[in-house]
């Protein structure tokens, strides 16, 4: 993935020869531990190491979704739905560990920073019982969800950040998601780029609809008017630019999921 400070028409993007091995992080070892059962990090890297070892040998990296890549992709997702605990938080951050803003890098698709048109607004949808769309300061009227907690790339870096806005769950409720909406898929207006998330990810405590950062309106190279965040995806699942949030049956992939990249993303 490229960052967007110096380039980016996605022809030019660098696509990755096979999907990511899953990593089982040090919390969602704590979750296999805390559920008592006796597996280390190193046991679940080895085995995972050496499954995907063989998956190597015939990998087709033009078709991501199909044939021994898709087998594997597919126990991916199941390993890290099974280690994810819903209701675990990632750990608040002190104010001093917040990155100075020309630190934390922007990402976008587009060639340019991404503007919200005039007359943006958010829109939400699939199995709810009240379609609705909302205006920032229509979704500033919902309960206000803040925290300050770290990113992390599939790059490798980190940084740290405030993030306020309002939870998935508390928008969920107000619009009453089915339950049979087992997904929900984000859209936006850089380029098209959008990503979908398992329910339990999207309805986590920490799982917000970002309109605020570090105390000010959310800024343009960062997603604004409004992004999504969380403390429990990788970066590129949290789609900045928001124009709709749809309640779905089925997952529908993603900008970057479609071109290889692992699908869950879990931290």
């Amino acid at each position: 993935m490229k960052r967007n400070a110096t380039s980016s028409h996605p022809a030019d993007l660098h696509l990755p020869e096979a999907p990511r091995l899953v990593r089982p992080t040090r919390l969602q070892v704590a979750h296999v531990q805390k559920r008592g059962l006796e597996a280390s990090r190193r046991a679940l890297l080895g085995g995972l190491l050496a499954g995907s070892a063989a998956a190597l040998g015939g990998c087709d990296s033009s078709n991501p979704r199909t044939g021994f890549l898709g087998a594997m992709e597919r126990f991916n997702h199941r390993f890290q739905a099974w280690l994810f605990d819903p209701e675990q938080l990632a750990p608040e951050e002190p104010h001093a560990a917040l990155t100075p803003p020309a630190a934390f890098p922007a990402y976008f698709i587009s060639p340019v920073v991404p503007r919200a048109p005039r007359t943006w607004r958010l829109k939400v949808g699939g199995l709810v019982e009240r379609p609705a769309s909302f205006t920032v300061e229509e979704l500033q009227q919902l309960p206000r969800t803040e925290y300050r907690i770290r990113h992390h790339c599939v790059e490798g870096w980190t940084a740290v950040a405030a993030w306020t806005g309002v939870s998935i769950r508390d928008l969920a409720s107000h619009v009453g998601a089915s339950p049979a909406a087992h997904y929900v898929d984000f859209r936006s207006f850089d380029f098209g780029y959008w990503s979908s998330w398992d329910r339990p990810s999207a309805f986590h405590p920490q799982t917000i609809l970002a309109y605020g950062r570090n105390g000010d309106p959310l800024p343009p190279e960062y997603g604004a008017p409004l992004r999504l965040y969380s403390g429990v995806k990788l970066g590129y699942k949290m789609v900045k630019y928001l124009t709709e949030v749809n309640f779905l049956p089925a997952p529908t992939g993603g900008y970057w999921e479609d071109r290889g990249y692992e699908w869950f993303a879990g931290v």
